[in-house]
């Protein structure tokens, strides 16, 4: 059957491939820029592919230890923290579910207080120093542990368990958390995927917390090495030409590091996202909130 199209349909085609090259083509520049020749590229001129192709850029960035440091600070924290957050969440989430928790409504409105009010920044620190949490690794888990938003995605999926499923288990005599973990838990695969995959890039993007609550240069993110980079190009630069060859540092330039180190940040969630993508608008579906 041959399908017709109405004159709206051609416009929202158009606008919609017109949102779509908005949001592509920031990428591509940037791409781009990363893998052209630093001094070639400030010529201009360069909208799609690189004129001059070079991997100096990259040499430059991976010549900072502050890459390796940061890589490693935020794949423990963004592995850690995302299944520790994920299964924190979901296990105060299974008990919000339950009608029969006691002061139910108020302790759901209290967290939804929460969502709205909080003490700030000066007053967090302090409670985070006086927790010793500052300048630990453990900074970037034990608050991230729950989000008030993730629990009332994953209390409206397990509300739309059957009731069954739960008085079958308590029958056979399971406790709470038997029922969560073995009946509650295996059919909650798109649910998870989907809050797994908002928590982890939350880790993997964080550098507000590694810049407040850290000094030691062993604990800093990869985020926050490329907002240095991005503020101390000239100076990163210049400590660099000691660590790679003067050729490499006389075909860079600031901007094209910065492009670099963008890409070589990104790169991993480009490559994670497509093994989740099919999971994420299911999971926000079957946990939605409802009306």
């Amino acid at each position: 059957m041959k399908i017709k199209w109405k004159l709206f349909d051609y416009v929202n085609a158009f606008l919609m491939l017109l949102i779509a090259l908005i949001c592509i083509y920031p990428l591509i520049y940037v791409v781009s820029g990363a893998f052209n020749e630093g001094v070639d590229y400030m010529r201009g001129g360069i909208y799609l592919f690189p004129r001059k192709f070079s991997l100096d850029n990259f040499k430059m960035v991976f010549s900072d230890k502050r890459l390796l440091i940061g890589f490693r600070v935020t794949i423990a924290r963004t592995i850690i923290g995302t299944i520790a957050g994920t299964l924190f969440t979901a296990l105060v989430s299974y008990g919000m579910s339950r009608k029969d928790l006691p002061c139910r409504n108020l302790i759901y409105w209290f967290n939804i207080f929460t969502m709205f009010f909080g003490g700030g920044l000066i007053p967090t620190y302090l409670v985070f120093n006086g927790l010793g949490l500052i300048n630990h690794f453990s900074v970037y888990i034990i608050p991230s542990l729950y989000s008030v938003f993730n629990m009332i995605v994953f209390s409206n999926f397990f509300k739309e368990i059957p009731e069954e499923i739960h008085e079958s288990g308590a029958i056979d005599g399971a406790n709470e958390f038997q029922i969560f973990f073995r009946l509650y838990l295996p059919l909650s695969g798109p649910v998870l995927a989907t809050i797994a995959l908002w928590v982890g890039i939350a880790h993997w993007n964080s550098f507000f917390d590694s810049m407040v609550y850290t000094s030691d240069a062993n604990l800093q993110t990869l985020q926050l090495f490329l907002v240095k980079l991005i503020k101390e190009a000239a100076m990163a630069q210049g400590e660099a030409a000691t660590r790679v060859p003067a050729q490499v540092v006389r075909t860079t330039s600031i901007t094209t590091i910065r492009y670099a180190a963008i890409v070589v940040s990104s790169l991993p969630i480009f490559i994670v996202y497509p093994f989740v993508q099919k999971y994420l608008s299911k999971g926000v579906i079957l946990g939605a909130v409802k009306g």
